[in-house]
């Protein structure tokens, strides 16, 4: 039995190695299967060549086994086609598929995006940190817009008090990583965009090598170390920033750029406000919708940045305040004499 076994195995290679057709594979495994039962039912017991070629006992064992497996594969197999979205056909990065153009319909008719606008947000490449409540608005719009790869670095889990307004998230994936849990929902939002999560928290030493693969930077951090760390390194590797703040009824944001002789939020922040003068949303609290409005302006930003459309927010600030309906634009400038990115003196 092992004998045929072997040469079974043989046939099998043979038509890997040089690529014969898998019809003629399986006609070779029939015929040989055929010899052998040939040999079981006509020869008598005890002869050395169906000795060689097993029993049919064995042969009647082993033909159910094969027949379960391949049962049980042809099953999964229909399982997983069911369950599984239908995988859009990928585009080059220059074309659009019909279903791409049906879906950025909207754009591609408005006179300052249009077809030109929109291949420049599938080619361009932005990094949002924080998955939390102004990330969650930043990373639905700019995957729904057609971003082609997005970014998201975050280190936090998702917890029940996050659903009040980080509505990316979902109560069944309440202790999942809040990466993979943007991941899941962006990418069942729109397919032909790429999501690459990274479940850390931004640090020092790898800030550098992450911003250089990304044309854009979205802060939604939550903590001023971060903002700074994300400033520092935005202004060594001239990349644009637009940074956003919330805290319970009012919300900020501005794209800082000094490489295009705006300002960066260093300017703008100098320092650190003192322990108590800003406390966190889980301190102070916050409106759940806020987050919704700040992080989808934060997002038109973004549009606006890499299409061309329209005025950025580069050397303004926007401020608005949720309780009393107000917006204000403030004008912000570049400080000579920034820490950060200030000419040094000589």
């Amino acid at each position: 039995m092992a004998t045929v076994l072997f040469i079974a195995a043989a046939v099998l290679l043979a038509g890997w190695a040089f690529g014969i057709a898998k019809r003629v594979q399986i006609a070779a495994l029939v015929a040989l299967f055929a010899v052998v039962a040939l040999i079981q039912l006509t020869l008598p017991i005890g002869n050395p060549v169906k000795d060689a070629t097993g029993t049919l006992t064995g042969w009647a064992m082993f033909g159910g086994v094969a027949l379960v497996v391949a049962g049980y594969r042809a099953v999964l197999g229909r399982l997983r086609s069911r369950a599984a979205p239908a995988e859009p056909a990928a585009a080059p990065s220059d074309k659009f598929t019909e279903a791409e153009l049906n879906r950025y319909a909207r754009h591609i008719v408005l006179r300052e995006i249009g077809g030109p606008g929109q291949k420049k947000m599938k080619k361009a490449r932005v990094l949002v940190i924080g998955a939390g409540g102004l990330g969650a608005p930043v990373l639905q719009y700019l995957a729904a817009a057609g971003v082609g790869t997005i970014g998201v670095i975050d280190d936090d889990v998702v917890d029940s008090s996050n659903l009040q307004r980080q509505v990316i998230h979902t109560d069944a994936r309440i202790g999942m990583p809040k990466v993979f849990s943007a991941q899941a929902a962006l990418e069942a939002q729109n397919p032909f965009v790429t999501i690459r999560p990274y479940n850390r928290r931004l640090q020092q030493d790898m800030a550098a090598e992450l911003f250089a693969d990304y044309d854009l930077i979205l802060d939604g951090s939550d903590n001023a170390q971060t903002r700074y760390l994300v400033n520092e390194i935005a202004v060594q590797l001239g990349k644009p920033l637009i940074s956003g703040a919330i805290t319970q009824w009012e919300g900020q944001l501005s794209l800082f750029h000094p490489a295009q002789d705006a300002p960066c939020y260093a300017c703008v922040f100098p320092n650190a406000a003192a322990a108590g003068l800003a406390p966190s949303c889980s301190e102070a609290g916050v409106v759940g919708a806020l987050p919704g409005v700040v992080g989808s302006m934060m997002a038109l930003e973004a549009i606006k940045h890499i299409t061309g459309a329209g005025a950025v927010l580069r050397g303004q600030m926007l401020i608005y305040d949720a309780l009393y309906a107000e917006t204000r634009l403030i004008n912000v400038k570049r400080d000579p004499a920034c820490a950060v990115c200030g000419q040094p003196s000589k």
